[in-house]
């Protein structure tokens, strides 16, 4: 059995990376589907763009690998908050000053990993020989009787 792995990179989440990194120390290293669980129940805002990315490093393994992959042993590998853009505004202030302040935005990366499906091994030529002679045998005896 192989591991493959898939990742996704969620960019301009509107939520500081500090807040966004507490949601998503909780799925770390958790099966896909208990993240998903977690996410949808994290009374979080940043809960919701997490839970975008696990789900779209999810379907990335599914559809794109190019192989089957068991969905029951899809695992969140990796995930990560660094800090995004940051846009510089004005606020309005007493005595018609503007006061600075800035947007500060968030990049979410997962990478999720996954084992292959096993395939059903095919009995080999030798048991369905012996299977065919067994069948012929019982129909000659009864032929018999």
């Amino acid at each position: 059995m192989t591991t493959h792995f898939a990742h996704a990179y969620e960019k301009g989440i509107d939520s500081l990376p500090r807040k966004t990194s507490i949601v998503a120390s909780l799925v770390r290293d958790r099966y896909v589907a208990d993240a998903v669980v977690i996410l949808e129940n994290t009374p979080r805002r940043a809960a919701k763009a997490v839970l975008k990315a696990v789900q779209s490093a999810n379907a990335n393994l599914l559809n794109n690998t190019g192989v089957s992959i068991d969905p029951k042993t899809i695992r969140i590998a990796r995930i990560f908050v660094t800090s995004g853009t940051r846009m510089r505004r004005y606020v309005p202030a007493s005595r018609g000053r503007a006061l600075p302040y800035e947007k500060i935005s968030s990049n979410i990366f997962v990478e999720v990993a996954g084992e292959e499906k096993v395939k059903k091994a095919e009995k080999p030529a030798e048991e369905k020989v012996e299977k065919a002679a067994a069948k012929k045998s019982k129909k000659t005896e009864k032929e018999k009787k």
